[in-house]
């Protein structure tokens, strides 16, 4: 089962591995090993979160999110994302642009860290969207009971995750602006930038996480459909096409685990620049990380992990929110990746240990967890 499912990471390991010892020999495997670890550090609450919504999807989408999403992942967001924040914010071509990646890496590096702050602001509020909307829901298994009934009853306030989203924004936006005013003005239409990049996240945000939600409660009639194609099929002895079979739902459930992933990958990006500005070794080691971010989702959802371990994907909501934060702070002030990584772990395995303390009352109790009783029983 764990070949199976990290099979294809081992390998892209290996020949990742094999093409930077080829590239600039062993201080480039070491570099490239490096990224990878911080890659993985960096997105093991995706992983988690992921597999929450990869469970939903049938046997055909999760394949494909372990193909054409692993293309989109590293290709997309490790290697081509950079090279088009570069081409916008120097108003240069692309192909102008992948010649500076690689002749000129120092210029290269310092546009894409002068592109940071509209990409912390469009990542932040998505990621934030993301936290508070999750603690702003009633749920039957609460983690951290003491904070999560309280905010669970003000979630009740229609609109009240966004206008929160917004408030932050606007404070980071404000705080752009004063610090630019305080300094003679210097890179003034900053603030603006933040502004306008943050507003683009929260939409991106409102438009594939309501298209998601909506195809995701039409799922169960999709479903019954798949199955009523599939007897036919039988019947006829005709195939039926697999993107049908998939249906509505599932599409929209992987274009919303894509924008998901891309805003993980911000950090992780950003990060790298702080180890290589090498665009090839960058490309290699982000790559590797994320093929086993994959991976891991995909052996959560199999193993059942979620569903055993039940406040790892309320550790992982609350790494989200801890992340969102920082990449907002990180439009004014520098934070170091090593904290950025830290705080996501220490959350999960804060989450996983409290799980497994859980399951071991459980288990002594013979039944239902006694503080999940009192809450059903108050009515919380």
């Amino acid at each position: 089962m764990l070949l199976k499912t990290f099979g294809w990471s081992f390998a892209i390991t290996a020949i990742g591995l094999a093409l930077a010892v080829l590239y600039d020999g062993w201080t480039a495997f070491g570099v490239v090993a490096i990224l990878a670890v911080l890659e993985i550090s960096l997105s093991f609450d995706n992983a988690v979160i992921n597999a929450g919504i990869l469970k939903k999807m049938n046997a055909f989408w999760q394949k494909i999110f372990l193909t054409v999403g692993v293309l989109i992942a590293v290709f997309g967001m490790r290697l081509v994302f950079p090279v088009v924040i570069v081409s916008i914010s120097a108003k240069i071509g692309p192909f102008d642009a992948v010649d500076l990646a690689l002749n000129d890496a120092d210029r290269y590096q310092q546009l894409v860290t002068d592109a940071h702050p509209s990409i912390a602001a469009f990542g932040g509020m998505f990621l934030l969207m993301i936290f508070l909307d999750f603690i702003f829901e009633d749920r039957d298994i609460k983690w951290l009971a003491w904070l999560e009934r309280p905010l669970a009853k003000l979630g009740k306030i229609d609109m009240l995750s966004v206008c929160i989203a917004m408030i932050a924004l606007l404070i980071a936006s404000m705080t752009v602006a004063t610090h630019a005013h305080q300094h003679g003005g210097a890179h003034v239409d900053k603030a603006q930038t933040v502004l306008i990049a943050g507003i683009a996240g929260l939409i991106t945000y409102l438009v594939v996480g309501g298209l998601s939600g909506y195809f995701e409660n039409r799922l169960e009639e999709d479903e019954e459909r798949e199955h009523e194609a599939e007897e036919e099929a039988e019947r006829t002895g005709s195939k039926v096409s697999a993107v049908v079979m998939a249906g509505k739902a599932a599409f929209f459930m992987f274009l919303y685990l894509e924008v998901l992933d891309a805003s993980f990958s911000f950090d992780g990006v950003i990060g790298a620049f702080a180890i290589t500005n090498d665009i090839v070794l960058m490309a290699l080691g982000l790559g590797i990380g994320a093929m086993y971010v994959r991976s891991l989702t995909v052996y959560l959802v199999r193993q059942g992990t979620l569903d055993d371990y039940v406040y790892l994907e309320h550790g992982a909501h609350y790494a989200i929110g801890a992340l969102a934060v920082i990449l907002l702070v990180t439009i004014q002030y520098e934070i170091q990746e090593v904290i950025t990584g830290s705080v996501g772990v220490l959350l999960i395995v804060w989450s996983f240990w409290s799980s497994v303390r859980r399951n071991r009352r459980l288990a002594a109790d013979g039944g239902e967890d006694s503080s999940e009783r009192a809450e059903v029983g108050s009515g919380v």
